[in-house]
């Protein structure tokens, strides 16, 4: 499955299973940037990224029982996030406020042409719910279309055309020519 690759922290899983509150916080200190990054390019806003890291995290915590270890921990770990941010979604239809630029992350400029930077980030976070999550998760993370496709409960068809929708609105939003 497309995730985000990190060491098995086999040790603090066992210890956190068995309750230890120390260790779980030991593992959130070392997914939360990355599931924090996650839930960002989901989501598309800060604000609503840091609930829903907070909240995966939650869930985590209370289901780390069940982790019964025969897929990264990482992988476990992203399910979560991605389930909590399609359920904040669906809880949330009102409408969205394009995304201010993320601080920290940076712009992207044709180097000489004197043209203003193209915000990647910011054009990814303005496009709709579906484009953007089935290009978050195949495009930027790696999923194929039949993982991407499971996670976010719909068909492959869909999530196919979802990533073809995505690119061409992102092409426009980039002002680039179609390659």
């Amino acid at each position: 499955m497309g995730s985000l690759h990190y060491s098995q922290p086999a040790g603090l899983i066992t210890a956190a299973v068995a309750g230890d509150l120390a260790a779980f916080e030991q593992l959130y200190r070392e997914f939360a940037p990355r599931i924090f990054g996650l839930c960002l390019r989901l989501t598309g806003q800060r604000e609503s990224a840091e609930d829903c890291t907070q909240e995966a995290f939650i869930a985590a915590w209370r289901a780390l029982a069940r982790f019964e270890h025969r897929s990264e921990f990482s992988t476990w770990l992203q399910q979560i996030a991605i389930r909590t941010v399609l359920q904040g979604r669906r809880g949330l239809r009102a409408a969205r406020e394009v995304a201010a630029p993320v601080a920290g992350l940076p712009e992207v400029a044709d180097p000489g042409s004197g043209a203003p930077p193209l915000d990647v980030e910011r054009a990814i976070a303005g496009l709709p719910d579906g484009a953007r999550h089935v290009l978050v998760l195949v495009g930027i993370y790696g999923f194929s279309h039949a993982e991407a496709a499971a996670a976010l409960g719909v068909s492959e068809g869909t999530c196919k055309s979802q990533l073809h929708r995505a690119r061409g609105l992102l092409t426009a939003a980039l002002e680039l020519e179609p390659p």
